[in-house]
C-alpha cells in the first residue's frame, strides 16, 4: 500500500490485469504518446524508430495505430528487430549489419516524415535527424546523460527545414489517454499482453535488473507479494 496524492490516482476497470496497468504507468503511454501527441503522425507517412525495448516497442504500435505506411524499426539486437514486425514494423534494419540513416533513406526513397529517438544516446538523436526528408520532423525519447550535447547537422538542418521536438513521457494528459490507451487494448488494436515477456518475484530484482541489462526480452515485470 501506498500513500499519494490524488493527482497521482486514476480509477481503471477492475477487469484490467494489474500486470497490464502497470505497463500504463511508462513504457506504453511515453511510446504511444510521442506519436499521438508529440509528433502527431498523420495517416499514411513513413516512420522510423531507433531502438525497439519498452518503450521503443509502443512508438512501434503507436505508429501503427496512427495509421503511418511504412514503419522502420532500427536496432543491434535480432530477437526485437523480429518482435517489431509483429507489433506493427514493416521494416527493420540491424544497425550492426548496415548504417541506418542510410538504410532509413533508402527505404523511404529520400527519408523519413518522422524518426523517434528512444534509447538516450545523442548520436542516435543525430542519426534520427539525418535520416528525415526535407520537412521531416524528429522526436527525442530517450534522456541522453546530461553531459552530452545534441547536434543536428549544421546549414542543411535549416535548408531541409527539419524540426527536432522533445518528448517527456508522451507529452501526455494521463486522465485522458490512459482510458483512451486502454480502450484500444480492449479493442485489440494496442498489444500489450505481448509485452510482458518475464515475470520475477521481488527477491529476483537483481536478476530482473540484470536481464534488462542484457536487452533481454521486451518488458519484465516484478511480482509484488500478496
Amino acid at each position: 500500500m501506498a500513500v499519494v496524492p490524488e493527482a497521482g490516482v486514476l480509477l481503471i476497470d477492475k477487469e484490467v490485469p494489474l500486470t497490464i496497468a502497470a505497463l500504463l504507468g511508462c513504457a506504453v503511454t511515453t511510446g504511444v504518446g510521442a506519436v499521438v501527441n508529440t509528433a502527431r503522425v498523420l495517416p499514411g507517412s513513413s516512420v522510423a524508430v531507433f531502438g525497439t525495448g519498452g518503450v521503443g516497442m509502443n512508438v512501434v504500435q503507436g505508429a501503427r495505430v496512427a495509421g503511418a505506411a511504412m514503419i522502420i524499426a532500427v536496432d543491434l539486437l535480432e530477437h526485437r528487430l523480429e518482435a517489431a514486425r509483429r507489433f506493427g514494423a514493416t521494416h527493420t534494419v540491424n544497425a550492426k549489419e548496415e548504417d541506418p540513416v542510410r538504410a532509413v533513406q533508402r527505404l523511404t526513397g529520400g527519408g523519413a516524415d518522422y524518426a523517434f529517438e528512444v534509447i538516450g544516446r545523442a548520436a542516435v538523436i543525430r542519426q534520427a535527424v539525418d535520416c528525415l526528408a526535407r520537412g521531416g520532423t524528429a522526436v527525442a525519447v530517450g534522456l541522453p546523460p546530461t553531459h552530452e550535447e545534441y547536434a543536428v547537422g549544421g546549414p542543411a538542418f535549416v535548408f531541409n527545414e527539419k524540426s527536432l521536438r522533445a518528448c517527456f513521457y508522451g507529452s501526455s494528459r494521463l486522465r485522458a489517454d490512459i482510458p483512451r490507451l486502454l480502450d484500444l487494448y480492449h479493442g485489440k488494436r494496442l498489444l500489450l499482453d505481448e509485452l510482458v515477456t518475464a515475470t520475477f518475484p521481488l527477491e529476483q530484482v537483481n536478476e530482473a535488473v540484470a536481464a534488462l541489462d542484457r536487452g533481454d526480452g521486451l518488458r519484465g515485470l516484478l511480482v509484488m507479494p500478496q
